[in-house]
C-alpha cells in the first residue's frame, strides 16, 4: 500500500470512520477493478468524500478548497498539460511570482509534484480539494475542444469511417496516448455526432460481463451500432455523468441530468439517466431536438379535418385539451408544439413536468420533485396563483391533479394534458375511473386527440405492391380504393437499408359536443362515445387514418397494423 493510501487508512482507523475488514474489503476491490483506492472507499459507501477531505486537511495540516468558489484562469491551466492533469487529476489555482498553487485530490503524491516542478521550472504548493471536483472542472477546461457545455461539437462522421474512428478512440484512450484531445472526450464527440446523423432519438450504452453494448433507437427501433471494450467503461460513463451534473462517485442509485451540444445550426438537449446495473451503470441520453417544436401541427401527421378541430380548441380562451398514447407516441412534441405557437409576450405560459423535456424561452416550466413535496397536485395548486393563461400538464395521473385541471379549466384557463389511454373516447372512462365527477368532464373537456408514431417509407427505394388477403383481413377495413397504390419497405444506403426514413403521426380527434357531454353524464361506456364519434363528426379512427396515409404511399400497411390495435 502507496503511503498516501497508508495515511488514510490510518487517520479512518483513528477516527473509527472504518474498520479494518472494510478496509481490506476497499484495498482488494481497487486492486482488482483498477481504481484509485480513494474512489471505492468512497463509491462503497464507507466515507462520505465530504468528510473524507475535511479529515485529511486536518490530519495532514493542508488547506482545503472548493473549486467552486474559483474562477480557474484558462491561461494559467496551460501550464499543465491535459494528460497529465487528467492523470494526477490536479487543477492550477494561482502562480505567484516563482511558486504555483495547484489544487489536488492526493496532494502527497511526491512524484505528481516532482513531474510537475521539473516541467514547470517552478516551486510547486498543493492544495486539497476532492476528486469529483476537481474532475467536473478539468471537464469544462478541457472538453470545450469537443462537446462540451459551449455547445460546439466537431463534424459529424460519415458513413463507414464513424465506427472505424470511434474504434480508434477507443484504442487510443486504452492506450493512454498523449493526444491533445483526451480520447475519451473523442469517444463521446463521434457516439453523439453519429447519434445526430442517423437521427436517433436515443442513445443506450449498457454495460455487460464483457463490453459496453452502444444502441441508437432510430425511428422507434433499437439498433446496435458498437461494442466498446470493458476498461474502457469507467472512463466514457464517469465523462457522461460529469457533462451532466451528477455525482460521479454514486453508482448504486439511479440518477438524472442533462447537457446541451450545438451542432453546426441545430441546438439539441441531451437528457440523460443512470440506472445501477449488475455490471455498472446504464445511461441512456434522449435527444431533444428543439427543431422539432417549430415545424407546427400541419407537418405532425394530422388530417386537415383535425386540424381544423385542434387548432379550434387551441384557440379557446378556457377550457381542457387532452392528448392521449403510450409513451413515445409523440404527446410531447405535439403539446409543445402547441405552446410554442401560443409563446407570445401578450400571454403567461406555465407548465408543470416531470421531467421538464425541452427548455424553451419565454415559458416558465416546473420541475416535480416528489421528494420533497413538490407533486403535480401541490405545483398545480400553487402555479394557479401565478396568474396562467395556458397551463400544460405533463400528465394527469391521480384524482387530485384531474380535479384541480377541470376546475382550473372552467375559470378562465386553457390547459392542456396527456393521458396513457388507447383512443381517444378511452380517455372519458380513465378519468371517471380516477373518480372524477362525469359533469366535471363534460363541462371542461373542450377536444381529445389519441396519436401514435409510424416509420415513414423511404422515398428513394419503396416500391409498390399488393397486399395480401391476410394483410387486408387483419386491418379489418373492407377491400382498399380501386385507385389506391400500397408501397412497402426495400432499403438503400439513404435509409440505412431498413426501409423507412423518419416517422409520422397517425391520429384520431373529437369534440366534446352536447350529444356526448349527455354520454358522459349518463356513464357511457368508451366503444358508446367511440361509435358516436364516427357517425356523428366522421372521426377516423387510429388504424383509418394510417390506411389512408398506406394508400397515399407515405407508410405501410404492416407498419399501420403494427401500432394500432384490432377495432
Amino acid at each position: 500500500m502507496s503511503s498516501f493510501k497508508q495515511r488514510i487508512a490510518d487517520i479512518l482507523i483513528e477516527r473509527k470512520l472504518v474498520t479494518a475488514a472494510q478496509l481490506t474489503q476497499v484495498q482488494q476491490e481497487a486492486e482488482a477493478s483498477g481504481k484509485p483506492f480513494v474512489r471505492v472507499l468512497i463509491e462503497r459507501g464507507f466515507v462520505a468524500e465530504a468528510a473524507l477531505t475535511e479529515v485529511l486537511s486536518k490530519e495532514l495540516s493542508l488547506p482545503m478548497i472548493s473549486l467552486a468558489k474559483y474562477r480557474i484562469d484558462p491561461a494559467l491551466a496551460q501550464l499543465i498539460p491535459e494528460r497529465m492533469a487528467r492523470k494526477y487529476l490536479m487543477i492550477p489555482m494561482t502562480k505567484l511570482g516563482p511558486r504555483l498553487t495547484v489544487a489536488m485530490a492526493d496532494p502527497m503524491n511526491i512524484f505528481a509534484i516532482d513531474d510537475l516542478k521539473t516541467m514547470t521550472q517552478l516551486a510547486i504548493d498543493p492544495v486539497l480539494c476532492s476528486e469529483t471536483e476537481i474532475r467536473r472542472v478539468l471537464e469544462n477546461l478541457y472538453a470545450n475542444q469537443g462537446l462540451g457545455l459551449d455547445g460546439s461539437t466537431a463534424p459529424p462522421a460519415e458513413g463507414d469511417d464513424a465506427d472505424e474512428n470511434i474504434n480508434t478512440a477507443v484504442a487510443m484512450l486504452l492506450n493512454e496516448t498523449g493526444d491533445e484531445t483526451a480520447p475519451v472526450v473523442k469517444v463521446i464527440n463521434l457516439m453523439v455526432s453519429e447519434a445526430m446523423r442517423r437521427r436517433a432519438s436515443d442513445i443506450h450504452l449498457e454495460p455487460m460481463a464483457d463490453a459496453v453494448r452502444v444502441r441508437y433507437r432510430i425511428d422507434g427501433r433499437m439498433v446496435e451500432a458498437h461494442k466498446l471494450p470493458k476498461p474502457s467503461q469507467g472512463s466514457v460513463l464517469t465523462r457522461l455523468k460529469i457533462m451532466s451534473g451528477m455525482d460521479i462517485t454514486e453508482w448504486r442509485l439511479p440518477q438524472d441530468g442533462r447537457f446541451k451540444v450545438r451542432l453546426d445550426d441545430r441546438e439539441v438537449d441531451f437528457r440523460v439517466s443512470v440506472l445501477p446495473l449488475t455490471h455498472g451503470g446504464k445511461v441512456v441520453l434522449r435527444l431533444l431536438d428543439k427543431a422539432n417544436l417549430s415545424i407546427g401541427l400541419d407537418h405532425l401527421g394530422f388530417t386537415p379535418e383535425a386540424i381544423e378541430k385542434f387548432k379550434d380548441a387551441v384557440k379557446r380562451p378556457f377550457g381542457m385539451l387532452l392528448v392521449t398514447g403510450p409513451t413515445g407516441s409523440g404527446k410531447s412534441t405535439t403539446l409543445y408544439s402547441v405552446l410554442n405557437s401560443l409563446n407570445q409576450p401578450q400571454r403567461n405560459l406555465i407548465t408543470i413536468e416531470d421531467p421538464v423535456e425541452y427548455q424553451v424561452e419565454g415559458i416558465t416550466q416546473i420541475q416535480v420533485h416528489t421528494e420533497i413535496g413538490l407533486t403535480f397536485a401541490s405545483g398545480l395548486r400553487s402555479l394557479l396563483r401565478q396568474s396562467p393563461d395556458v397551463v400544460m400538464i405533463g400528465e394527469i395521473r391521480d384524482f387530485e391533479t384531474a380535479d384541480i385541471a377541470m376546475k382550473s379549466s372552467l375559470t378562465g384557463q386553457l390547459v392542456l394534458s396527456t393521458l396513457h389511454t388507447n383512443d381517444a373516447p378511452s380517455a372519458v372512462t380513465r378519468l371517471i375511473d380516477m373518480g372524477v365527477e362525469p359533469f366535471l368532464i363534460s363541462s371542461s373537456v373542450s377536444l381529445v386527440e389519441a396519436q401514435r408514431l409510424v416509420r415513414k417509407l423511404c422515398q428513394k427505394c419503396r416500391r409498390p405492391y399488393t397486399p395480401s388477403a391476410e394483410v387486408l383481413d387483419k386491418l379489418a377495413l373492407g377491400a382498399p380504393p380501386a385507385d389506391a397504390t400500397f408501397f412497402e419497405a426495400s432499403g438503400c444506403r439513404q435509409c440505412n437499408n431498413t426501409g423507412y426514413r423518419g416517422r409520422m403521426g397517425i391520429v384520431e380527434v373529437f369534440e366534446m359536443d352536447d350529444a356526448i357531454r349527455e354520454m358522459v353524464i349518463a356513464r357511457a361506456q368508451s366503444w358508446e362515445i367511440k361509435d358516436h364519434t364516427i357517425k356523428a363528426q366522421g372521426m377516423s379512427t387510429l388504424r383509418q387514418d394510417g390506411w389512408m396515409k398506406a394508400a397515399a404511399g407515405l407508410t405501410s400497411l404492416e407498419e399501420v397494423i403494427a401500432v394500432t390495435t384490432e377495432e
